[in-house]
């Protein structure tokens, strides 16, 4: 299973193990991560799973599309290293990503 690191905005690190296909937006709520509210449940209907990611790891991700784009507007203080978590579906090769949470989410 990949193991994600989830940063707080204040840096505090969490990693924890979650299963490939998974998202990384469901892997924080399984493990009670602050920072990763997730109010519309992984359906891009909001921006509350707004996350940063690490540059090391930002290319490794698939391409963000229009819609994840569009909510990630409305986010809280969006970076071009900006995803929504609900959209990063975790395989073995994602191992080691790391996310930081912003301040608060939207």
């Amino acid at each position: 299973m990949p193991k994600i690191t989830y940063i707080s905005h204040e840096g505090k690190k969490n990693t924890v193990e979650v299963a490939s296909g998974l998202t990384v937006m469901e892997g924080a709520i399984q493990n009670n991560i602050e920072g990763i509210d997730a109010d519309c449940g992984g359906s891009m209907a909001c921006a509350t799973c707004h996350v940063y990611v690490s540059d090391q790891w930002f290319n490794k991700l698939e391409k963000i599309q229009d819609a994840e784009q569009d909510m990630l507007d409305m986010a809280y203080e969006p970076k071009k290293n900006s995803r929504l978590s609900c959209q990063i579906i975790l395989t073995d090769e994602l191992d080691g990503l790391e996310v930081t949470t912003p301040e608060k989410q939207t």
